[in-house]
């Protein structure tokens, strides 16, 4: 299993009237998250563009079980409990407020596609080569 981290401050425009993160804040909060821990891995999506391989979410799944508010200091942890396979990664996330409050769960499926055809494809060689070594055979 792979797990990493990241922290974010709630900004002002990111909230609604009652001062709670807005709902649709948390996709792009796990986007942040997905695009950190890569960079830390040494995976660039945007080389990964650059050679006609493309990451679009196939699937979107969130919990709100407490609000994150105004100014929080929230750390995302990112998981991986399975590696990756086929043409598709599972992105597991928990959000926590500095208290350590579990906050928010959710997890993106994202699937690998050909730029050039459309089409789905293998997952990159540079993922497996930074992540196979997490996960037991």
């Amino acid at each position: 299993m792979f797990e990493s981290e990241i922290q974010l401050r709630v900004r002002y425009a990111e909230t609604d009237q009652m001062g709670y993160v807005y709902y649709g804040n948390y996709g792009a909060y796990y986007e942040v998250a997905r695009t950190e821990v890569f960079r830390k891995l040494g995976i660039s999506y945007k080389e990964m563009e650059a050679t006609g391989t493309m990451m679009p979410v196939l699937e979107l799944k969130c919990k709100y079980i407490r609000p994150a508010k105004y100014d929080d200091l929230l750390t995302i942890k990112l998981l991986l409990k399975k590696k990756p396979h086929g043409s598709r990664i599972l992105f597991e996330y928990e959000v926590y407020n500095e208290e350590g409050t579990l906050l928010n769960v959710g997890e993106t499926t994202m699937v690998f596609v050909d730029m050039k055809s459309g089409r789905p494809t293998a997952v990159p060689e540079l993922i497996h080569q930074k992540l196979d070594s997490y996960f037991s055979e």
